[in-house]
């Protein structure tokens, strides 16, 4: 066992590798494009370099500040959160880009900033500092979620008018697994869950864009020239790759024929040079991650700190698996990257943050499960305790 205030080396080689994939397919994929549209074909290959270093710097810095010391500052990242998504929906100087107002630009940044980024990671350590400190009033569903759920449909009533629904369903999902995690009431997640389904179906009635998206996906051989183009590709490019692949580097997607090969579909390109092999060896990666970051929440030194690892955890799994699900043709097309491996700035670095809080409260954990059951039991006892005060 690891002692206390030590490096998780394993999580922290299993990101490293996970990155390295990464710029290696993005360079890849994206310099037959960089070389036609820049004259350089490293052009995209030295902007998403100049990201990994941030995000490194950012990660070891996040590794040695306490994961707790921002809790009293947690809500400032959620209005900060509304006010920039409200921001570049109103603002006029928001370019809209592939039908959706989502990025701003900061003069000097070399790379576009996305505000449900931002609202993701604000959310994650928001709703853990309120499910810890509003834990005795669990049972109360005004005290305890209500709040909660106000601050969640703002939020995501945000999102959707960029539009972006995928990023939604994204943090929906997310939400409901803290909710679990947190021990909420299961007859107030199920109403939760009710709830969301139902809008979830009045918001697809409402959106034509998402109304085809789900008609292209239940009917990929509908109009594969135009709706259907990209996800046909990307399917013939990952069942050209076979068991070993074309070889790095050999793809032919890439030649101007899939859209987007080092950004959303970015795993089609690595299934297609990399082939199966390439394919298991990231999906075992993820599933490594998902296993130390359960891992790290079950050792976790106080319920906050399982809470933030659960979120941050399954913000990065779910996306991953959303992602392989949509390139793969298993799911609508949502627009959203892989992590650690498409061409961003933005998902990258608060990833990266929360790689680096997960890497804090790994270092703080002493007795693995042990610390977090006497959390919980501490928890149950003075429950008890104030219901036999009450009562005499």
């Amino acid at each position: 066992m690891r002692k206390e205030g030590s490096i998780d080396y394993q999580l922290l080689i299993c990101i490293f590798v996970l990155i390295s994939i990464g710029t290696v397919m993005i360079y890849s994929a994206s310099s037959v494009m960089a070389q036609e549209n820049y004259g350089d074909s490293t052009y995209f290959l030295k902007k998403q370099l100049f990201r990994v270093g941030l995000g490194i710097v950012v990660l070891l810095i996040m590794s040695k500040i306490d994961y707790r010391a921002f809790r009293s500052i947690a809500i400032a990242g959620i209005l900060l959160s509304i006010f920039l998504l409200a921001y570049i929906i109103i603002a006029n100087d928001i370019p809209v880009i592939k039908g959706s107002q989502r990025w701003f630009r900061i003069s000097r940044i070399p790379f576009q900033l996305q505000p449900s980024e931002l609202a993701k990671f604000a959310l994650i350590y928001y709703f853990a500092d309120a499910l810890d400190r509003k834990r005795a009033k669990r049972n109360s569903f005004v005290d305890y979620l209500l709040p909660l759920l106000i601050i969640w449909t703002v939020i995501s009533f945000l999102i959707l008018k960029e539009p972006d629904f995928g990023t939604t369903i994204v943090i929906s999902i997310i939400v409901l697994i803290m909710f679990f995690a947190g021990k909420v009431k299961i007859s107030h997640l199920a109403f939760i869950v009710m709830c969301a389904v139902l809008l979830s179906f009045i918001i697809v009635s409402n959106k034509t864009y998402v109304q085809q998206r789900i008609i292209n996906y239940l009917q990929p051989d509908y109009n594969i020239y135009q709706g259907n183009y990209q996800l046909t590709q990307s399917k013939l490019s990952l069942g050209s790759g076979g068991i070993l692949g074309e070889g790095l580097g050999k793809s032919n997607e890439k030649l101007m024929y899939l859209p987007e090969p080092f950004t959303d579909f970015i795993f089609s390109i690595l299934g297609e040079e990399l082939g199966f092999v390439g394919i298991f060896m990231v999906f075992s990666l993820f599933l490594f991650l998902l296993w130390k970051g359960i891992s790290i929440a079950k050792g976790a030194p106080d319920f906050f700190g399982y809470l933030l690892a659960v979120g941050i955890t399954f913000s990065i799994i779910v996306v991953a698996f959303i992602n392989a699900g949509v390139v793969c043709g298993l799911l609508p097309t949502t627009g959203i990257p892989m992590p650690f491996i498409s061409y961003g700035g933005t998902n990258l670095l608060f990833n990266m943050i929360g790689i680096g809080m997960l890497l804090n409260i790994s270092s703080k954990r002493i007795k693995g499960w042990k610390s977090i059951q006497y959390s919980r039991n501490r928890f149950e006892n003075s429950r008890v305790e104030k219901k036999e005060i009450g009562s005499s």
